[in-house]
């Protein structure tokens, strides 16, 4: 294994590192409208995305509430996706089987690895989801929030549309 090519050609470092403060608001609700937090599904934070950091990767804090959800087994082909819980317990699908993630397990799933994640805990929980390379993620993180919010209901063939259109391909 060697570097990758070069993508700065400088001679000297350039100013231009970003800080994003561990308070700023969520980017995105996932649920239900309330700040009710038992009734909360997800905030979502996009703490980098590919566009911020030139296609390198995409990382994004999940805070998810106490009622369960998450997505079905899928895979993606062109990039990797990673899962690094922070607080509470996820559930975590490693394409075998189902394993409940404390804070500090780690997993990581390459191109093609069946996966999926879950909070059944009934208690909040966080994780790190980082993806590389970055792709757009938070377009399809903003479409299922709109398809949430808005009680529409998709056809199979509107669902298969939408999933193309992300790299998200479902199992079973």
């Amino acid at each position: 294994m060697s570097y990758p090519d070069a993508r700065f050609f400088g001679d000297k470092g350039e100013v231009s590192g970003r800080f994003r403060p561990a308070d700023t608001p969520h980017d995105l609700r996932l649920g239900p409208a309330t700040d009710d937090p038992a009734q909360r599904r997800t905030h979502v934070h996009y703490l980098a995305t590919g566009n911020t950091t030139g296609g390198a990767f995409g990382l994004y804090r999940w805070e998810m509430g106490p009622r369960p959800g998450g997505p079905s087994p899928h895979f993606h082909r062109t990039m990797t996706e990673s899962f690094y819980v922070l607080d509470g317990t996820i559930r975590l699908y490693d394409g075998d089987r189902w394993r409940d993630g404390k804070p500090g397990d780690f997993l990581f799933v390459p191109e093609g690895g069946i996966h999926a994640f879950r909070n059944d805990s009934g208690e909040p929980a966080t994780m790190l989801l980082l993806f590389t390379p970055g792709a757009p993620r938070e377009s399809y993180f903003e479409e299922l929030a709109e398809i949430a919010t808005s009680g529409r209901q998709l056809s199979e063939e509107e669902w298969a549309d939408v999933f193309l259109r992300h790299d998200q391909y479902m199992v079973g």
